[in-house]
């Protein structure tokens, strides 16, 4: 090489070298270049498929960032106060905070009802997983059904908050915490369980509180806006795992708690009452009884009591029959314990005179188109040995004086038809035919005391108005409804009736000598002088329609001191099927003697004779 130059390459030729020994392909030759040609050049251009390839991979991410950048701006700035005000219910609550119901007391401050604190326990299901688990977790130590408690967690499930059981004992409170389940999960409640610490003593005058502490029947319901109270509510805050972390004072409102009622029951009394119904339902085995013990100068209601009775304690036990208030809410024939109304009404009116004679026709009246029978031939009798005696026909033709139209006066102003203004719901208004319908055989039944229905509280309410003068005063069960004991206002007179001195002529001679010398010898008390009055109805008989021989209402009235009473008991047996004569002097008078007894020691009234009795001046 000279000047610089280098040699030209080499050309090469289209023929292929060959050694012409080997017979090897030289490097340089065709096969070569077709192996090297199969390797795609850098600088040539793609694959279809390629591309795509690349171009996913590239635009996929880049629009999922974009969408998260834009989810983020609508949570951060387009949606943050919607979004907020969403995460922050989700961790505050309001819980309701439950006002516990009033005491009821009877007239001497002693304990009838209160409410004890207990817990319950619900399930918010939209933190269930799985509720057949919990289900079976929670119903082994609650004693429920575990199949139906998945049933109510499944059909749940679009709810936030479910009641498993309420009011739980201590017991399976504890049980349930011993499971350590998630806050989130379940939770409890303080509520207010209803105790009654007597059991079934005066469980139809008291009623009960259901599940929900509403009151159903007796004081609970018709004091139910007094023992109530207001539920309130707490404003909290909770964490993720359903703890509190907060409580807002300001959001809160506490609840107001239900004021005590103060009855006129005397609590004592009432439980002697019951024992001796227990006592005549084992001798006598009857349908039902009734006992009202009233201080007929305020008409106050010492004690009632009904059989059958039932626990408020266990509801769930109470037997069909037991719930009925039998002393408001059944009605029954009154009998002869109707008849001193009929007599004091003619005496008002100057239609009979106490000391006159009535002829009792030697037990056979005919009156119309029937004939009227007393027990025993009687010729005449005096007005108080009409009653003394019990004399249908007397009766009835003291009723001819009176005429129809007065006898529906008279029955309507001692109270029958109507509702005494006790205020106990479920109360009766008897039944008084209207005055349309009353005919010839009305004359002479309803001074019997037949054709006509009442409650035994309208019947003592009746006979209180003999006892106290003429008064008619509505009866009560309640001395106070406040805390600070202040007396209710007394209800007023409903009317006068009679005047005293025929008032007292009934109760001192004609109800006293029924005592003494009548139907109601078993009511007798030494020391005291006991007014009464006996009662045997006779029951209708569904199938013919007409009154039945073998079935009856025995009742018996009675108060004492006959001067100036004091108590006033009335006892009502129906269809009783013991062994005896059924009559209301053999069936009811001696437990209403054992009530009356009771309550006169109770009441601290000492013995004392009787004054004689005069009769009323004209």
């Amino acid at each position: 090489m000279t000047n610089g130059e280098t040699d030209p390459l080499p050309q090469q030729t289209d023929t292929p070298l060959d050694d012409g020994a080997s017979g090897e392909t030289h490097p340089g030759s065709q096969a070569a270049t077709t192996a090297d040609s199969d390797c795609p050049h850098p600088s040539a251009p793609l694959p279809e498929v390629s591309r795509w390839r690349a171009l996913v991979v590239v635009t996929v991410p880049l629009l999922l960032a974009i969408g998260l950048a834009a989810r983020l701006v609508e949570l951060q700035w387009v949606r943050h106060d919607e979004f907020a005000r969403r995460a922050n219910r989700l961790r505050r609550w309001e819980e309701p905070v439950a006002a516990q119901p009033g005491d009821i007391l009877d007239r001497e401050g002693r304990l009838l009802a209160t409410s004890v604190a207990t817990r319950s326990l619900f399930v918010d299901p939209a933190f269930v997983d799985d509720p057949a688990q919990l289900a079976a977790r929670l119903a082994v130590p609650l004693g429920l059904d575990v199949d139906r408690l998945t049933a109510l967690l499944e059909q749940s499930r679009d709810r936030r908050f479910v009641w498993i059981k309420r009011r739980l004992t201590t017991a399976e409170a504890d049980a349930v915490r011993e499971l350590t389940l998630p806050r989130e999960q379940v939770g409890f409640r303080n509520e207010f369980k209803r105790h009654y610490p007597q059991g079934t003593i005066a469980a139809h005058v008291l009623g009960l509180r259901d599940i929900d502490n509403v009151g159903r029947g007796g004081l609970e319901e018709a004091c139910e806006a007094v023992l109530r109270g207001t539920d309130g509510r707490r404003a909290v805050q909770r964490d993720a795992r359903g703890y509190i972390v907060d409580v807002s004072d300001t959001a809160s409102i506490p609840a107001a708690n239900g004021q005590p009622v103060r009855t006129t029951i005397d609590s004592l009394l009432q439980v002697q009452v019951e024992r001796r119904l227990d006592e005549v339902m084992k001798q006598w085995q009857p349908r039902s009884a009734t006992a009202i013990v009233m201080r007929p100068q305020s008409a106050e209601i010492l004690a009632l009591a009904c059989r059958p009775a039932f626990d408020p304690n266990h509801p769930e036990l109470a037997p069909a029959d037991g719930w009925k208030n039998q002393a408001i809410a059944s009605i029954f024939e009154p009998g002869s314990t109707f008849k001193p109304f009929v007599v004091g009404w003619a005496m008002e009116l100057n239609q009979l005179a106490p000391d006159e004679l009535l002829d009792c026709e030697y037990g056979a009246y005919r009156m119309g188109r029937r004939i009227l029978h007393d027990h025993h031939a009687y010729s005449e009798l005096s007005v108080a040995d009409v009653l003394v005696k019990s004399s249908n026909i007397g009766m009835a033709k003291i009723g001819e004086r009176l005429g129809n139209t007065e006898l529906q006066r008279m029955v309507r102003a001692f109270g029958f038809g109507a509702p005494t203004g006790l205020g106990l719901p479920g109360e009766l208004t008897g039944i008084v035919r209207p005055d349309a319908k009353w005919d010839g055989y009305s004359t002479g039944s309803i001074p019997m005391g037949q054709e006509i229905a009442v409650t035994p509280m309208q019947l003592i309410t009746a006979h209180a108005a003999l006892a106290n003068g003429g008064r008619l005063l509505a009866p009560t069960l309640l001395l106070s409804t406040t805390q600070s004991g202040t007396l209710e206002s007394r209800p007023p007179i409903a009317r006068n009736l009679l005047t005293p001195s025929s008032a007292n002529w009934l109760v001192q001679e004609a109800m006293t000598a029924v005592v003494d010398r009548g139907t109601g010898r078993e009511a007798k008390l030494k020391g005291y002088s006991v007014f009464g009055k006996t009662g045997t109805s006779q029951v209708v008989d569904p199938e013919t329609g007409g009154y039945s021989h073998q079935r009856h209402i025995c009742s018996f009235i009675c108060g004492a001191p006959a001067e100036s009473p004091e108590a006033l008991v009335l006892v009502l047996i129906e269809e009783p099927a013991g062994d005896g004569a059924h009559y209301g002097g053999t069936v009811a008078a001696p437990a209403a003697r054992d009530i009356l007894s009771n309550a006169l020691e109770l009441l601290s009234v000492p013995p004392r004779l009787a004054r004689d009795a005069q009769p009323p001046t004209r």
